[in-house]
């Protein structure tokens, strides 16, 4: 780990704010897209992505002091790692307990969601509306990949990854992570052509 990188390690360990924020704060927007492609189904209705996106950090943040990192790349893989595995337990959770839907803390509105959005640019109403619809469609054709391409496009697209990086966290070659990004890329490429020729024309 070079020592710059080493130094922000502990410094955002010990509580400093500049320090959070590039190792945090910089990577919140992709861990925020990343998890919002990663939950779906029953629990999409009963968790905000933004608080599991905030919650990966902190316990991050709360494990940083005892983890070693070669460079930032790796710690951004142990990030989104961490997101994934954040999933994998809140499906369990979900699935265990049987809460009462009653009983689920209510989910962000529209207004709140395009809030966030817009804390990350200045974003006018109908650029926030286009983005989000954009974005749904991007969620919805991922949702259709192969878990294994789904993963390697995020990694790789969102999480900003190298192959090399993806290979080592996910136990292949290198080969087979970028065969796995341009097969996902591929089919994904032709879901969103097949949503915009099934589309009505604009008026």
């Amino acid at each position: 780990m070079s020592s710059d990188f080493e130094t922000k390690i502990h410094a955002a360990a010990s509580g400093d704010r500049a320090a959070y924020d590039d190792l945090f704060a910089n990577n919140l927007p992709a861990l925020v897209a990343f998890l919002r492609a990663k939950v779906g189904g029953e629990l999409a209705g009963r968790e905000s992505v933004r608080d599991l996106a905030q919650s990966v950090c902190r316990e991050v943040l709360r494990d940083l002091g005892g983890l070693e990192f070669r460079g930032e790349e790796q710690f951004r893989a142990y990030l989104f790692l961490q997101a994934s595995r954040k999933v994998v337990d809140r499906y369990r959770y979900h699935k265990q307990e049987m809460r009462d839907p009653a009983r689920v803390e209510q989910l962000p509105t529209d207004s709140q969601e395009a809030e966030v959005l817009g804390s990350y640019g200045s974003l006018t109403p109908s650029r926030v509306a286009g983005a989000k619809e954009e974005l749904t469609r991007v969620e919805q054709a991922l949702q259709l990949l192969p878990e294994a391409q789904r993963d390697a496009v995020l990694l790789s697209r969102i999480a900003g990854l190298g192959y090399q990086e993806i290979a080592r966290q996910k136990g292949i070659t290198e080969a087979a992570v970028r065969g796995l990004v341009a097969r996902g890329l591929a089919r994904l490429a032709g879901l969103l052509g097949q949503s915009d020729a099934g589309a009505p024309p604009p008026a």
